[in-house]
């Protein structure tokens, strides 16, 4: 199986030294397995991270697959301590969000602060990295700049599996750790990585995929943040400031949420309700029986995006796609950014982003990704939105 070209273009691969991030699943190991083969020296890295002690987590089974998997291709094997990075960066920001009422995405916290922040910070004190590694379903493009192949820019592009591609959880990652990044299997299907997973006999090859939050996996949500916030019942509330049920606390729910709230006041051909409003400061939520495209629930038609990442350049004002969770189909959009730029990527200010007709469900501290055909051009947090 061809290698994709950011890899395969690289020069005495003998001589250069990948840091692998293995989480013990089938594509990191896959990946750590095609660097292998193509003559890279690998070394195969497992990162430790902060476990709530209130839940059940199995991070030692996935350390000792991942550890089974090093040995069976005989690479180094290390194991990266991130307890308290994962804590204060990953799990203390998303308690944070949902105290003040906003609904963030920790697995694009993660990617941007653990595994291509603290991680890649960890492989380059090590004094032999030359690249980091992921199984991460994307694709990059070196541009060069002079006859040597000197890298200018790495573009991030989207995976060719359309249904696995992750590049909304990686647009926060900077140019210079896209520089330093190789993504093995991204120009591969999943169904492919499976079989060749098989053919090289990898030992996890039959291993279901991962799912949940970012190393926690399979998380109630209500149950996690019970244990940092004071969760306390409140009003449910119809369009009209009518009482109408009760809840469990409104930190806890998002936009367009269904289940999870009592509504005791309603016809018998009522429902279902969608939450459309929270309001933290008197712990209410407001519900909505009209679900339709030109009701309250499609609430997302012009965003402002704050702490924005443009991962090569800031875009011009134009027409792009964009979407606001992950897998969601993309959708046109024109996109404004402030000309008063921070840094050279044009990183840090506000966007404003106009979609042609409204989106469903959009919560302030969503993240907003931007394209431009298969190009990810970065984006930003969700702070405000207008139906409008």
């Amino acid at each position: 199986m061809d290698l994709p070209n950011h890899i395969k273009n690289i020069d005495n691969k003998s001589e250069k030294t990948v840091y692998v991030a293995m989480s013990g699943g089938v594509d990191s190991s896959t990946s750590a397995a095609l660097l292998k083969q193509a003559g890279f020296h690998v070394v195969g890295c497992f990162m430790s991270v902060w476990q709530p002690p209130f839940l059940d987590c199995s991070m030692e089974a996935e350390r000792q697959d991942a550890m089974d998997v090093a040995a069976q291709l005989g690479i180094d094997f290390r194991t990266v301590d991130l307890v308290e990075e994962y804590k204060n960066r990953v799990v203390d920001y998303m308690v944070s969000a949902y105290k003040s009422g906003r609904t963030p995405n920790p697995d694009v916290i993660c990617n941007g602060q653990i595994k291509f922040g603290a991680f890649y910070e960890w492989a380059g004190n090590q004094g032999d990295m030359d690249y980091i590694a992921t199984g991460h379903y994307a694709r990059l493009r070196r541009e060069t700049q002079n006859s040597k192949f000197k890298i200018k820019n790495s573009h991030l592009l989207q995976g060719v599996d359309e249904h696995k591609d992750q590049t909304y959880f990686l647009y926060r990652i900077g140019q210079k750790q896209l520089q330093d990044t190789l993504f093995p299997i991204g120009h591969l299907q999943k169904e492919e990585v499976r079989t060749l997973a098989d053919e090289l006999d990898v030992l996890v090859a039959d291993k279901p995929d991962s799912q949940g939050l970012c190393f926690l996996g399979e998380v109630d949500m209500k149950d996690f943040l019970s244990q940092f916030i004071d969760l306390k019942s409140g009003n449910v509330c119809n369009e009209d400031g009518e009482v109408i049920g009760t809840h469990e606390g409104a930190e806890v729910y998002t936009i367009g949420q269904r289940r999870g709230f009592e509504v005791t006041k309603k016809e018998p051909s009522s429902g279902p309700w969608y939450v459309i409003d929270k309001n933290i400061q008197n712990n209410t939520i407001t519900l909505t029986e009209n679900n339709s495209p030109d009701g309250p629930v499609y609430n997302g038609k012009e965003i402002t995006l704050t702490d924005t990442n443009w991962i090569t350049s800031q875009p011009t004002a134009g027409r792009y796609k964009a979407r606001i969770r992950y897998n969601q189909p993309l959708e046109k959009c024109k996109l404004k950014v402030k000309s008063q730029t921070p840094n050279q990527f044009g990183s840090g200010h506000e966007a404003r982003v106009i979609f042609d007709k409204p989106l469903r469900a959009v919560a302030s501290g969503q993240s907003c990704v931007v394209y431009d055909s298969e190009v990810c051009l970065g984006g930003g947090i969700i702070q405000e939105l207008n139906s409008e």
